[in-house]
This record gives C-alpha cells, structure tokens and sequence, in this order.
C-alpha cells in the first residue's frame, strides 16, 4: 500500500516547529518531502537529548518522512537550486518571513512564473493584513498574543501551556492548507498562494471556547467560559487524582447515585445544565468534597461500572507504559541507520486503503544532498563545484 499523497514532491523551506510539523504530516502521508536546510542545520536540531550531534529529540519527532538537501540560499547557485526544484514540485511551504523571501528572491510571484501548477503555503506570524506583519513569531509570543498565558485562575499567575501548542496547531492547519489546495488543483489545474497566520489560527482557537458572551451583538455578557479558567482541573482523591468529564443530565444524574448522593440532582442549583452552568463553582465543590473520601483505584472501578467518563491522570512516565497505546501499536520501536533504536510514534489515524506511515527515518544534516541533486539534472561536475563553493555539503 502507499500513502494518499504518493506522487507529491513537496519543498520544505522551514524551520523550527510550525512548518516541520505541517511537512511531517505531509511526508507521512506518502508526499516525497525535500527538507532545504542552511549549512548550520535546522535551530531544533540541537534541542533535547541526543546521541549524536544534531539529532536531538525533538528534531528526530518533527522531521521523520523527509530528506536533507543543503542549501546557502545567500549564494546565488543555491537559490537557483531551489527555482529548478520548483519546477517540477507539487508544494513549496515556507514559514520565513515573506519579505526574507522576496530579498532571496523566493517570493510567491516569482515561484509562480517557473510553475503556475505550485500550491505555495507561507506560515507566518502575523496575518499580513495587521501591523504586525512583519514581527518575527514564535510559540511563546503567540501565546502571548493570543492571551493563552491569562487563562488561569484568578490567583495563579500568567504561565505558557507547557506545549508548543501554537507551533503545533498551526503546522496542523498548515498541512491541511495544502491538502485543500491540492484539492482545487486537482479539479482546476490552478496553483495557488495560502497564507496560514499563527496568531489569527490561535486566536480562533481560544476565542472558539471563550468569547462567550462578547459573540453577540450587542453582548449577552462577559468573556470567558468559567469552568475552563477557574475549576476544570483533575479532583483529588484520598491517594491521588482522578479526571470526570460529567456534561448531561444522565450522565450528572449517574455520577451522583454511584457516590451515594443521588439526592443531589434535586438542587434546582444542579437539576438542569443550565442552572449547573450558573453554579459551577458549588457543583465542583461538593463533587470534590466526595472524591475525597476513597482512592483512585476504588472511584475509577465504580465510574467505569457505571459508564461515566472518567481517565486516570497520567504522566510522561506513564503515559510510555499506556496498555491502551501498547495495545493500539501507537509506539513502535524503529531502528535509526545513526541513532540505533529510538521509540517512534506512528501517525494515529487508521485509513482503510492509503494507511500514512512513517516513510523515512529522520535525515541527518545534508544526508541527501548529492543524491537530490543528482535527480534535479546536475552533473558531479556541477555538484562537486557546488561542494567546494559552499552551496551545498553533506
């Protein structure tokens, strides 16, 4: 079987986290994904641990499915690499700031007048209609943009979602872009340019859940959905902690009757959802007060009885030794022609026919340089000039 993407050569001019991302998606997906990096390598290669220079943890987990082609875009032969590449790509995705670009002579209109056919996709900070267009971005000041640092409880102070949640969604949104364009120009021959701003993709996705009363006009009240900000955390129990997910009348009415509290439902502050959305606060305080009074263990064997949503907290530990994960063949144990044996994580979805996999381990630096070259129409005359003048390297 191959990928639902098999076919697709797609030019990945990014670094860091947002584009590697979206262009692992891709790659997994069967896409022939040529990674440019500069001489220096990718700035992510060095983070986390590594066994070997430049292949740190996160790096290895953002970048599998890809090659390495290095490129010095400043000199003049490498960027011309990059215009005979695009000739025959499906996919160009950048997440440089496009005024970079247009300097190096990579900008949209002049990818475009060597293939009209190119879905060209720039991930940037700020959409390019605001006056932060050109701010350099990264996840924390995203966040920070999108007021994510904020949304705590009143006396705990502003902190990051400890994820690169912006980078991440955004790559995700970025992927999909593509595949949505691909799309159209399946049925209309048309290339085209997407822009995929951070900041408006993240705003979106916080304002989804939190602009609350200010959607209507005029407003029906306040910002912010309460049980998210306030009290949606685990409950402690008499030895640990425990996550409920309790929304429905039913589901409400069950909680109560398998602690013992069935009589709780006849609160008019608890009777319906949205006197329970009113009273978010007492509601929260007695279902604590009662998980108090016996283990994890014990209440997680009684709501699973009784069908009520309910998860153990894990954490990364733990969550290595998930039995639902092993089980599900999420991890899988791959061997790294450089790094040896390292834990991988297989794309999670499970497709009938196209089943995306993992497709390449991840490249080291330069790793296939020559051989991309190669397949472009340079002679070895050509490449080794391109070795010596610093160009390239492998």
């Amino acid at each position: 079987m191959s990928g639902p993407l098999t076919g697709i050569k797609v030019l990945d001019l990014t670094a860091a986290l947002s584009g590697p991302v979206a262009t692992q998606w891709l790659g997994d997906m069967g896409a022939d994904v040529i990674k440019i990096e500069p001489p220096e390598g990718d700035s992510i290669r060095a983070m986390g641990p590594a066994r070997n220079p430049g292949m740190g943890a996160m790096f290895l987990h953002a970048n599998r499915s890809k090659r390495s082609l290095v490129l010095d875009l400043k000199i003049p032969e490498a960027r011309a690499v990059v215009l005979r590449l695009a000739k025959t790509a499906d996919v160009l995705i950048t997440n440089t700031r496009p005024k970079a670009l247009a300097r190096l002579g990579l900008s949209y209109g002049e990818l475009k007048s060597v293939n009209p056919a190119l879905v060209y996709v720039s991930i940037v900070g700020y959409g390019s209609g605001g006056p932060d267009a050109d701010k350099p971005a990264y996840d924390d000041l995203i966040q920070a943009a999108a007021g994510i640092p904020s949304l705590h409880g009143p006396n705990d102070p502003p902190r990051y979602a400890p994820i690169a949640i912006a980078d991440r969604v955004t790559g995700i949104c970025a992927a999909n872009a593509v595949l949505g364009a691909l799309f159209h120009r399946s049925r209309s021959g048309e290339g085209q340019m997407v822009e995929v701003p951070m900041l408006e993709t993240i705003a979106s996705l916080v304002l989804s859940d939190h602009m609350a009363g200010l959607t209507f006009e005029p407003a029906l009240g306040p910002a912010i959905f309460q049980r998210y900000v306030s009290i949606r955390r685990p409950f402690p129990t008499r030895d640990g902690s425990i996550c409920l997910m309790v929304l429905t009348d039913k589901q409400w009415r069950s909680l109560f009757r398998t602690m013992g509290h069935e009589d709780a439902m006849e609160d008019p502050r608890f009777s319906t959802m949205a006197n329970r959305t009113q009273n978010l606060e007492s509601l929260y305080a007695l279902v604590a007060d009662i998980l108090e009074k016996r283990g994890t263990d014990e209440w997680v064997a009684l709501f699973e009885a009784a069908d009520i949503p309910v998860a153990r907290l894990e954490t990364m530990d733990s969550l290595m030794s998930s039995a639902h994960l092993s089980s599900s063949g999420f991890f899988e144990s791959i061997h790294h022609p450089s790094e040896g044996t390292i834990r991988e994580m297989k794309p999670a979805s499970t497709w009938s026919l196209t089943q995306p996999r993992v497709t390449r381990p991840t490249p080291r630096l330069g790793q296939h340089s020559r051989d991309i070259l190669e397949e472009a129409g340079y002679t070895p005359k050509e490449i080794e000039a391109m070795f010596k003048s610093g160009a390239t390297k492998e």
